[in-house]
């Protein structure tokens, strides 16, 4: 299943796809660029990359957290320094991560577009993707279990209700909505700190309205009994940020 074009950054440079392998907790990068050579020996606790007929797998005991972006919105043309404190591995980012800062160096406009300093080109959000240093045992209680069919007008309204703009959903919802239509059921939770302990964001200078809206879902064969997730209305007041992502647990 193709997810998305993405720089990995590993200290080389190349063209990768990366997609949901059929096996559980397990994310492929195809990966096209000068030949990288894994360490067989490796078993840090975060992640393994091994080379198969110039294909990577990052194999794990739990999930990946698949695409996060980030928007910034100034009032005004800002200079913004935003780090991510990751607890896990990094496999993909856009623009890439700088590691002497911990995250990313960007001019901000009041629309939305990112020119990061250390290339001067042009981003519409920050980027990345990684894998846990530690497998997440989701709290799935609370939610909703809706039929695959129904899942785009699903996105479409709860996303409107968290607070995010049809640019934001939209984008949303053509990145997810393919992998997620032809499930029987999906059970979908909206995760608050279990997800952002896990990646803490420091942004300089700090925002007056921050959003994370972060996804987990499961597909099921057959629906469930789970208690309504609710939402706190969001405002967006002066600089704000909005984040959003996902996982899929199986």
């Amino acid at each position: 299943m193709l997810s998305l074009l993405v720089l990995l950054g590993f200290g080389y440079t190349g063209l990768v796809y990366a997609g949901v392998a059929p096996n559980p907790y397990r994310l492929v990068m195809f990966y096209f660029g000068p030949e990288y050579e894994c360490d067989p020996n490796d078993d840090s606790p975060g992640a393994m990359f091994c080379e198969q007929n110039n294909s990577y797998e990052c194999s794990v005991d739990g999930h990946c957290i698949d695409k996060p972006v980030i928007y910034l919105y100034p009032e005004i043309t800002t200079d913004v320094t935003v780090e991510l404190d990751y607890d896990g591995t990094l496999i993909a980012d856009y623009p890439p991560y700088d590691e002497s800062i911990g995250g990313w160096q960007v001019t901000a406009q009041p629309d939305g577009t990112l020119t990061n300093h250390a290339d001067q080109q042009e981003y519409s959000y920050l980027f990345w993707e990684g894998v846990p240093a530690t497998p997440i045992d989701w709290d799935l209680s609370q939610g909703f279990v809706v039929k695959g069919s129904e899942t785009r007008e699903f996105l479409q309204e709860k996303l409107v209700e968290i607070g995010l703009t049809p640019r934001e959903y939209n984008e949303f919802i053509v990145y997810w909505y393919p992998k997620m239509k032809d499930n029987p059921y999906n059970l979908i939770q909206f995760a608050g700190t279990q997800y952002t302990d896990t990646a803490p964001l420091t942004i300089t200078p700090e925002p007056d309205s921050t959003l994370r809206v972060f996804m987990v879902y499961k597909p099921l064969s057959r629906p469930v009994d789970v208690t309504p997730q609710t939402f706190t209305p969001f405002t967006r007041t002066g600089f704000t940020v909005v984040e959003w992502g996902g996982t899929e647990v199986r």
